[in-house]
């Protein structure tokens, strides 16, 4: 290697460690104080820059508080990039963020130290959440990207890509919700699968009709309403006082 490529090497490595400082900074200061009582000067700080210096790297407290996320979808990019070519997109996608899941290399966030209470966090500050939005929206492209090379298709003009990607993260998602709002740090891998089950039985299934109701019809009572069993018994009693007076 010359000595001409070592140095923006070098470079990018300084970057990568001042970046990450950073973002590590953010993601304690918020945790510890709260996203309110943290700027971005004390971030700059802790991190041993200054204010400048953190302006390079991140746009806001809020960024720089969730960097960590960002490689999650990087890491489920590259799992759906390797699950094998048949199988159906929907199923890929899942399968790849269950490997993201079990690859203990990865640090899903049931297995990272704090990652819980930053989510938690993050749904209570509507700034932070946004963040988190705008994170989640840069790997779903990147996904859409992905199983549109699957398809063999442009995601311009087919929208199977776009939909697939859509429901997957819609289920990871829900079961990211479910785990935040449950206060069960550990219960995130079965959240997952719960609802990609749900994605691809129940919702996919054909629901039965339920029964039309009008404004003061008559509840139903197994299955037959109490207006018909009131008519069927009028009948009878009619039908009997009939056979009397024939008699």
């Amino acid at each position: 290697m010359t000595p001409e490529r070592k140095i923006p090497e070098r470079r990018s490595r300084k970057a990568r460690r001042t970046r990450d400082t950073l973002a590590q900074a953010a993601f304690e200061l918020v945790l510890d104080r709260g996203l309110r009582n943290v700027t971005v000067e004390e971030i700059a700080e802790a991190a041993d820059v200054d204010r400048r210096t953190f302006s390079r790297y991140f746009t806001s407290k809020e960024a720089a508080a969730l960097d960590s996320l960002r490689g999650d979808g990087d890491r489920i990019n590259a799992a759906l990039r390797a699950r094998p070519a048949p199988e159906p997109p929907l199923l890929a996608y899942r399968r790849a963020v269950l490997d993201w899941l079990a690859d203990p290399g990865a640090e899903p966030w049931h297995r990272r130290p704090r990652i819980f209470d930053l989510l938690v966090v993050a749904e209570e500050e509507p700034t932070l959440y946004a963040v988190f939005h705008h994170i989640r929206v840069d790997a779903q492209e990147d996904s859409v990207a992905i199983v549109a090379d699957r398809l063999g298709v442009d995601p311009r003009q087919d929208i199977r890509p776009a939909v697939t990607v859509a429901a997957g993260a819609g289920a990871l998602l829900a079961a990211q919700a479910a785990w935040v709002r449950g206060g069960r740090p550990d219960a995130l891998p079965a959240l997952i699968a719960e609802a990609f089950d749900a994605l691809s039985a129940d919702l996919l299934g054909e629901p039965r009709p339920a029964p039309e109701r009008h404004p003061g019809a008559p509840e139903q009572h197994r299955g037959i309403t109490s207006t018909t069993h009131t008519t069927r018994t009028t009948r009878t009693t009619e039908e009997a006082e009939g056979t009397e007076a024939t008699s």
